[in-house]
């Protein structure tokens, strides 16, 4: 069987439980290079064959896990945050389909859940913004036109940028051409959860500047709206006590 397990945003700490006890069983394991935390291999056994897909194509990728995958064998395919957020898991899952090699999913925790927490933000903020748009820009890797950073700044929602700090000129400039205001809250985090962590708050007419100013050439989020500096936000109803819910009645005064 074939897993393909969220390694977390980068502390060994935030793997599942389910995916930690998988990889502690694991007979081969293809992970993210650079991407995983090494860590966390730490935890596999001494025969354990490791292999860093950073340096294999797709094809190698799918032949070690041929080469590793009788029924009676446990085969990790590691991948960094949750696998179901670019992690290019479809194409891999769609050749094994084909070879009959039965897989699973094992989700993870995000780096765009690690940014928050360390910023101590919550991105759906009542009165602020309800919707969270995760996206990259426009590079070697296409992006649909309808789904362009100008387009979607117009709605003006909570944005969560991955794979793109190389390409903060042109983030910055379509933000603003697409609505966003000089003065709208960002915030920068680089590596989250990691110990190299580096965390900056700036606005989106001083991104492109942080970013450069701080080194910052990879492995960094970029989250842009008004929930970063989270003020003028309503309380939820949830816990309102005028408010009726499913368990509670509301209290009047």
């Amino acid at each position: 069987m074939v897993y393909f397990i969220g390694a977390g945003p980068g502390a060994a700490d935030l793997i599942t439980v389910r995916g930690l006890s998988l990889l502690q069983k694991a007979d081969c394991v293809i992970y993210a290079g650079s991407l995983v935390n090494k860590e966390l291999l730490l935890n596999c056994k001494k025969e354990c064959a490791l292999y860093d897909s950073a340096k294999m194509t797709l094809e190698e990728v799918i032949d070690a896990i041929k080469k590793s995958s009788p029924k009676e064998k446990v085969v990790v395919r590691l991948h960094s945050g949750d696998p179901c957020i670019y992690g290019a898991i479809r194409e891999q899952m769609d050749i094994l389909d084909s070879c009959g090699i039965p897989y699973e999913s094992v989700p993870g925790v995000s780096s765009f859940c690690a940014a928050a927490a360390s910023l101590g933000i919550e991105y759906t903020l009542p009165d602020v913004s309800q919707s969270v748009i995760i996206t990259r820009v426009a590079g070697r890797t296409p992006v649909p036109e309808r789904e362009s950073i100008r387009s979607y700044a117009m709605h003006k929602a909570t944005m969560v940028v991955f794979l793109s700090t190389s390409l903060v000129e042109d983030l910055q400039r379509e933000l603003l051409a697409g609505g966003y205001s000089e003065d709208t809250p960002a915030a920068v985090v680089y590596k989250a959860s990691w110990k190299e962590e580096k965390k900056m708050a700036c606005t989106v007419a001083s991104l492109s500047k942080t970013v450069r100013d701080a080194g910052i050439k990879n492995s960094a989020l970029m989250i842009i709206g008004d929930c970063v500096t989270h003020k003028n936000y309503m309380k939820s109803k949830l816990y309102d006590e005028t408010f009726s819910t499913e368990f509670r009645m509301a209290k009047t005064k």
